[in-house]
């Protein structure tokens, strides 16, 4: 990346704070569940320590809304964290309610991992007010970002503190537009991208980008649904974004004039989820009102199993079905076995519901790169880059 990482700066002994994504599942409200996005970010952590630094570490947790809600404090997650590291870690609950208390915070002992509660319980942190901004920074000397997956927020822990400390990059954030950047601004041809998932509204003009990007552009989940209506076909009572379907309409007529060939489902495994019950496979010209389409069929699998097997390059965001129910999750691991098995390709997988689909599967190794970001994966490749990374030191 043209940015600077923490390689290119003198950390030594240096107090660091650092924007982290453990925005993770919480099990039973306590116990971590998939540690992607923590795991990750331990080679920045480690080399920090490896260099005498003494961290803040900013996340956040769902989505509080600006208020102090127990069931969304990182202490599970702090705990989870010591774990990895075979250290401690120490959890500060409060840190920015008066300066008596800010001064307190910041005489951490040299060396050592701190991490902050989470930023979301302040309303400043989303409004990127400055005065908090400002507050945050005075616990550290230097800012390192690696926190992809919240890089396309312009928040005070992302944006905001580059205003007053040295602002670089981690490994992650550094590996991140790396692997990106390299699958879509210079891939290995042919380039298959794969976007699927419930809603046509958040992958539409990543869709639009992709049609000027790929060889194969595949389109399943929800977000097929709002291309079949817009091709004519009955949907029943599918899921489809009705806001979208007139735009989805030019995208089939831009894919038509040009270089990318456009696959859509031809067959859907029909259902009820209401009544969690599995009509059977149906043609997508013969969807009854009364059905939903749920996941791809066999003819779809074997389609889009095709086209994934001659790519050089994958990216790949969104499952083709309800996978959350194991009768409407195989068109989802199909998608997936197919591209582990391609292994001469250059592949990268993205998006929360993906990795929640997959996770516990014995060929996540095989991809070169799993995204730990979703909506900020998608905007990169839209846009080129984002908030967070703009904010950085070279600016």
């Amino acid at each position: 990346m043209n940015k600077k990482t923490i390689r290119d700066i003198e950390l030594k002994n240096k107090k660091v704070l650092m924007r982290v994504d453990y925005n993770v599942s919480l099990l039973e409200g306590s116990r971590v569940g998939d540690d992607t996005r923590i795991a990750q970010t331990l080679p920045t952590i480690e080399y920090l320590l490896k260099n005498g630094c003494s961290m803040f570490l900013l996340s956040h947790l769902g989505r509080p809304e600006g208020k102090k809600i127990a069931k969304y404090s990182l202490l599970p997650v702090a705990k989870y964290l010591q774990k990895l590291l075979g250290r401690k870690v120490n959890f500060i609950k409060e840190y920015i309610d008066g300066p008596e208390l800010m001064e307190k915070v910041r005489r951490v002992e040299n060396n050592s991992v701190n991490m902050l509660e989470n930023i979301r319980f302040y309303p400043q942190e989303e409004a990127n007010d400055d005065k908090f901004a400002r507050k945050l920074a005075s616990l550290g000397e230097v800012f390192v970002n690696d926190a992809f997956g919240v890089d396309h927020r312009a928040h005070a822990s992302t944006v905001g503190v580059t205003n007053y400390l040295p602002a670089v990059a981690g490994f992650l954030l550094e590996t991140e537009v790396d692997m990106i950047t390299r699958a879509t601004e210079r891939p290995k041809k042919p380039l298959v991208a794969i976007i699927g998932g419930a809603k046509a509204e958040t992958k539409i003009t990543l869709i639009d980008r992709l049609l000027e990007k790929a060889d194969t552009l595949i389109v399943g989940g929800g977000v097929a649904n709002t291309f079949l209506k817009a091709w004519g076909y009955k949907i029943g009572k599918s899921l489809v974004d009705y806001e979208m379907v007139e735009l989805a309409k030019r995208l089939i007529w831009k894919a038509a004039r040009s270089k990318t060939r456009l696959l859509l489902p031809s067959d859907v495994i029909a259902g009820d989820l209401k009544k969690n019950m599995v009509y059977g496979t149906v043609k997508v010209e013969e969807i009854q009102d009364n059905q939903q389409a749920l996941d791809i069929g066999p003819k779809t699998q074997a389609e889009f199993g095709a086209a994934i097997s001659r790519a050089k390059t994958i990216i790949w965001n969104g499952p083709m079905g309800v996978f959350e129910n194991e009768k409407f999750s195989g068109g989802t691991e199909f998608v997936y076995h197919a591209i582990a098995e391609n292994r001469n390709s250059f592949s990268i997988v993205g998006g929360g519901d993906t990795l929640a689909a997959v996770n516990r599967e014995d060929y996540l190794k095989t991809i070169d790169h799993v995204s730990t970001g979703g909506g900020a994966m998608l905007e990169f490749i839209e846009k080129g880059s984002l908030p967070g990374i703009d904010a950085l030191l070279d600016k």
